[in-house]
């Protein structure tokens, strides 16, 4: 942003119509800054123009994608809709999960700031999603992380991915939240543009629930919090709206933005703060301070509310000397949150913030009419329409073309790659796939987090999906997890986005929780992009549409284009989160393969020849293409219900999702988690190399226990729900036997699968 020395009134302003503005530096187009002229019937302001500038940026208007983003709107039925509290357009979803008790869970990306400086980017996108759950009215009980870099040995990975890991650590941990889950994916698309996108999962009783509104004329604006600095000027609503033209880090580089800074522990006294200032009922509305700062926060209170809004910008609390209106409006300072107060309760909001040292100032008040009006020192800096700045951005119907290059992409199908036939040949694809970065223990960067701090993680790294505890006396909990191959994504967007639901909806399951909402990350090249636009609609109609086949709403999630480093776009990766509910976590479903020796070892789902865009592929030939797997909601639906069945009824006592590697990687992975063996016996007449290495959907490996097996498989058999009893546990083996490829020792498959990442980033 451009430090401003002369502040230019809205009187300035409208006497000097011609004066020269540096809009196009601060990414606006000429026909938006016309738009803006005409809104004003004037010239903006310089705060004026820096607050449209940062409101109307593609990361905080939508510009884009709201088009497509109707769909979700439109194909969500009233019983999708009946047990959510609040929706798309709120900080965070919230649903109702039985007993009073609601769940709010959101995920947004901070991609770009964490290539510029890792460690800032990466600890303050978590910063900033736990605000979006405590501005909901929750207590925010957990972190997940999915992230995606440039291939594992590429120098500049060895530069970003230990930076991002150890900024969601730091904050993440400091802030005393588990990490429960995530995603650690390479691929040469994200060379230049990682993805760091940051989840996090709440908790309140129903009635708790807060809204970001500025209702009730009188009332009081008090902004609390950190104070307000020169860091993150611009930052990630400017980062995130643009493509990265590949010279960022180079001799000739661009001016960017700066990336916020986070101070953990500052927030972790502003959520105690605040959810006391909720028990004591002290809030009207609340919003955080995140994506363009107090721009952001006022005009979308004001917008929200049923008036207008006064803000005295001087009285911000400043921690820089000389900055200007538009610097103040513009700053994404983190650890800061803006409330709407009755004057009654002002005093003992003020005491609330006093007795946590948290700095708290009323700026403002919510006034009669329809206008947004910023004084600086007594002089008029904005005066607009609040719902011009925050929700009547432009909207763009962009072109969209299916890629010239997808039906080559299509038609290069991996039948014709050499495959693996022999015992010897077979064994050393195992032990190859099960050491690639992709299918390798994630232990190095998940044991920089803290998994189980505040005593409620139920289930974390390496299960399928994380689980937390949110009601101590019965024992309710939630299980959340995240998915997206883009690979899939790539050669098919429609199928390759409800992939990755249904893994991601499947992970739950096999928790033995029931999924019952979707929130999303869609993380996408530049829009400009006539092809990544057709990807971008692709996506969103094979998400809202596999959704209403299960059952379940998207609650929100976040958009994020201009992913792609000069004309080089990222693997389209719409990133999703299941949230599932248990009555009980004593009952869940443990990953690995557990049990007893002797207990059957059931492989559950049909297994076909499918290898497109999967793993064997990528790891063996570097290969993308043909069609991924094919993917059956209705399928995924009777599978989830199952495992929950089970998981009610005692019948299954482990399980484990199949996803990229295939039957060969859940395998490794389970006797891996339980430091036990198996023996394997593929089904007579079976393509052994298909068995193992296909990555067909929904498919998952259950332990069962002798006693319930013939319970539970007469269930699979009267529910229609193909299955295959394939081996038995046998701890005594102390390995992995798969007839017709031979034995793994333990210890030779952990050496594999854990030396990958320390050997290329310790």
């Amino acid at each position: 942003m451009t430090s401003i020395q002369q502040i230019d009134t809205v009187e300035h302003a409208a006497a000097t119509r011609d004066h020269p503005q540096p809009y196009r530096e601060l990414g606006l187009k000429d026909d938006e800054y016309q738009r803006i002229r005409d809104i004003l019937g004037r010239r903006p302001t310089d705060a004026e123009l820096a607050m449209y500038s940062v409101m109307w940026s593609e990361h905080c208007s939508y510009k884009s994608s709201k088009v497509h983003l109707r769909y979700f709107g439109e194909t969500t039925t009233p019983q999708m809709r009946e047990k959510m509290l609040a929706g798309i357009g709120e900080n965070a979803g919230v649903v109702d999960v039985g007993d009073g008790w609601a769940v709010t869970f959101k995920v947004e990306s901070h991609n770009h700031p964490s290539y510029v400086e890792p460690y800032q980017g990466a600890a303050t996108g978590v910063g900033g999603i736990v605000r979006d759950i405590l501005a909901m009215g929750a207590r925010p009980l957990a972190v997940m992380d999915p992230l995606r870099f440039g291939p594992a040995d590429a120098p500049d990975t060895r530069r970003v991915l230990p930076g991002v890991v150890a900024g969601i650590g730091g904050y993440g941990n400091c802030l005393g939240l588990p990490n429960i889950g995530g995603e650690v994916v390479f691929d040469p698309s994200y060379a230049g543009n990682p993805l760091v996108n940051a989840l996090c999962v709440g908790a309140m009783r129903v009635e708790d629930l807060h809204l970001a509104h500025a209702t009730g004329v009188g009332n009081k604006i008090i902004l609390f919090g950190a104070r307000t600095g020169l860091d993150g000027i611009g930052g990630v609503s400017v980062l995130a709206s643009d493509t990265f033209s590949g010279e960022e880090t180079g001799p000739g580089r661009k001016k960017l933005p700066s990336v916020q800074v986070g101070d953990p522990f500052t927030e972790k006294v502003l959520i105690e703060c605040c959810l006391e200032l909720f028990r004591e009922g002290l809030v009207v509305g609340i919003q955080d301070l995140g994506g363009a700062g107090l721009s952001c926060a006022t005009s979308e209170l004001a917008s929200a509310g049923d008036g207008g809004m006064r803000v005295e910008l001087d009285r911000v609390p400043l921690r820089a000397e000389g900055m200007t209106p538009a610097e103040i409006l513009s700053s994404e300072s983190q650890e800061r949150m803006c409330a709407v107060v009755r004057p009654s309760d002002v005093d003992a909001f003020m005491r609330v913030c006093d007795r946590w040292e948290v700095t708290a100032t009323e700026i403002g008040e919510v006034t009669e009419g329809d206008r947004l009006v910023i004084t600086w020192h007594g002089e008029t800096v904005v005066d607009v329409p609040p719902r011009t700045v925050a929700h009547q951005g432009p909207v763009y119907r962009r072109p969209v073309q299916r890629p010239t290059d997808q039906d080559a992409l299509r038609a290069n199908i991996p039948d014709a790659l050499p495959r693996p036939s022999t015992p010897d040949d077979l064994r050393d694809t195992v032990l190859r796939m099960a050491a690639s970065p992709n299918l390798c223990s994630r232990r190095w960067v998940t044991q920089q987090y803290d998994h189980y701090v505040r005593g409620g993680t139920v289930l974390a790294q390496p299960a399928d999906a994380g689980m937390i505890r949110i009601d101590e006396t019965t024992g309710r909990g939630v299980a959340v997890s995240t998915d997206c191959n883009g690979r899939y994504v790539r050669l098919d967007p429609y199928a390759g986005t409800q992939l990755a639901l249904a893994e991601a909806y499947r992970n739950v399951a096999v928790t033995g929780a029931t999924p019952v909402a979707v929130t999303n990350c869609l993380n996408f090249g530049s829009p400009e992009d006539p092809g990544v636009m057709w990807q971008f609609e692709q996506a969103v109609r094979g998400l809202a549409d596999g959704c209403v086949a299960l059952g379940i709403p998207v609650t929100g999630g976040n958009v994020s284009f201009y992913n792609q480093t000069g004309s080089t776009a990222i693997l389209p990766t719409p990133v999703v989160g299941v949230l599932g509910v248990i009555d009980d976590v004593r009952r869940r479903i443990p990953t690995g393969i557990g049990g007893q020796a002797g207990d059957a070892l059931l492989l559950l789902g049909e297994t076909r020849d499918e290898f497109g865009g999967s793993e064997w592929a990528h790891v063996v030939h570097g290969h993308l293409g043909g069609r991924p797997p094919a993917v059956d909601m209705a399928r995924e639906k009777l599978l989830a219900e199952i495992l929950v069945a089970g998981s009610r009824d005692g019948m299954v006592s482990a399980a484990h999702d199949l996803s990229e590697g295939g039957l060969a990687q859940a395998l490794v992975e389970a006797v891996l988690i339980d430091e036990t063996g198996c023996r394997i016996a593929p089904p007579d007449g079976v393509d052994l190399f298909v068995w193992l290495f296909s990555e067909s959907a929904g498919r998952v490996l259950v332990t069962v226990p002798r006693t319930e097996e013939p319970r539970f498989t007469d269930m699979c058999t009267m529910r229609g729900l193909p299955w295959t009893r394939i081996g038995v546990v046998d701890p005594d083996a102390r390995a992995l036997e798969i007839q017709g490829v031979g034995s793994i020792g333990v210890a030779e498959l952990r050496e594999t699968w854990e030396g990958t990442l320390p050997a290329l980033f310790d």
